[in-house]
């Protein structure tokens, strides 16, 4: 197979860079087709490029290494975020897996308790054995942070709002911490897009995100992205991601140019019926706890303010009933679905001891403040009312079993 120089970039497409974000998102890494002038991106469904002699290509020549579809997307999604690269991959856990390239055997992580089961599978479960250690903390807790580095390391993953409890973390007092202590950090962006928080802008180094959830936002593509803030971190990002042939297809990098020309006004929506739900469930006498930043209430309501665009569409909540009348509850809407995911036009809701986080041990769940009471609800665009009346009806069912 072919191997090209991992580090060459093919040529941008057109700078957009002044514009504002909801025409960045429209426009950046549109104008591929120089000879027709498409208004949309095209396909290139090609695995390898003709050359024009043996020292000579046109900036591409083996789709693992670099495809026109998924460099268009690529360019996008790094203007959005405010970064220097982007390498798009075939799944949001490949994204996080690449991040975790920039370790080498004898680094140490640290990284928060309270984090996506996958995540947590993948830093627990795999990097030891590949020599790295990762300890896991309160990342609201800078004493508990600051006594959890050694002389080995290297790296400090974030993820806020976490998943599934919503903590809001400092992103920049942890930067802050973190290059005190010589330390790169890593963030993972999923929960909130970047329409509603760009990491890099406060100094994260590498920012991960699953393009399935809200980049994409229709339920129909797996991929992830790794955006870089510095060409350090660009270069061991694109050599990892050429070498491990992480890249994503063509056509799903043409879906997701697809479903991210309209992420700024999806935001706007989804937040808005979340907003509403969430001060529907906050007054339910079935509901015991909502977890929502956008809740005057919640511990993290301020710096959200601060660090955020916006509030984002994932609400959680602990069922005043017990683990049954959970599970009951999950079971009798309508209109939210029963499954895994979060992001899509779609409102889902799941139950995160049995589904998103069953790879966490039960030890690891309650550490990190899951329990068998706990519902993840992410809110699509349907009418607010309706979303509502689905789940207040599910709630009253429940009761009624109960």
């Amino acid at each position: 197979m072919a191997d090209s120089a991992p580090h060459t970039n093919p040529p941008a497409g057109r700078d957009y860079s002044a514009y504002g974000f909801d025409s960045r998102a429209v426009h950046t890494g549109v104008d591929k087709d120089g000879q027709y002038r498409s208004a949309t991106t095209p396909i290139y469904p090609t695995s390898t490029f003709v050359w024009d002699d043996v020292r000579t290509n046109r900036g591409y020549d083996y789709t693992r290494s670099a495809n026109p579809t998924r460099r268009a997307l690529e360019e996008n999604i790094a203007s959005l975020c405010g970064g220097v690269d982007c390498r798009v991959t075939c799944s949001g856990m490949a994204a996080v897996d690449l991040a975790t390239m920039l370790l080498n055997s004898g680094d140490h992580l640290i990284a928060g308790r309270d984090i996506y089961g996958g995540t947590y599978r993948l830093l627990h479960d795999v990097l030891p054995t590949r020599g790295v250690r990762v300890s896991f903390v309160d990342l609201s807790d800078e004493e508990e942070v600051k006594a959890a580095v050694t002389e080995n390391t290297r790296a400090l993953w974030i993820e806020t709002p976490s998943n599934p409890l919503m903590n809001v973390h400092d992103v920049r007092a942890l930067v802050a911490l973190a290059k005190d202590r010589g330390l790169f950090t890593i963030a993972d962006n999923t929960f909130l897009s970047p329409a509603l928080q760009r990491p890099i802008e406060m100094g994260v180094d590498v920012e991960v995100h699953s393009t399935t959830k809200y980049i994409n936002g229709h339920s129909d593509v797996i991929a992830g992205a790794v955006v870089t803030g510095s060409e350090e971190y660009a270069k061991g990002i694109a050599f990892a991601c050429n070498a491990c042939g992480l890249g994503g297809s063509p056509f799903d990098c043409w879906l997701t140019l697809r479903g991210v020309k309209t992420l700024g006004v999806r935001m706007q929506k989804h937040e808005e019926n979340a907003h509403k739900v969430a001060q529907f469930l906050q007054d339910h006498p079935a509901v015991e706890r909502v977890y929502y930043p956008g809740l005057s209430h919640h511990p993290g309501h301020e710096l959200a303010k601060s660090q955020q665009d916006g509030f984002g569409a994932m609400i959680s909540f602990e069922t005043a009933g017990d683990a049954k009348f959970a599970q009951d509850t999950l079971t009798g809407t309508k209109l939210v679905m029963l499954a895994e995911s979060l992001g899509g036009i779609e409102s889902l809701w799941q139950y995160p001891w049995l589904m998103s986080h069953a790879s966490m041990s039960e030890e690891a769940r309650r550490a990190g403040g899951i329990t068998e009471h706990l519902i993840r609800l992410s809110i699509g665009i349907e009418d607010a009312d309706d979303l509502i009346a689905d789940i207040g009806g599910a709630l009253e069912a429940a009761s009624a079993n109960a």
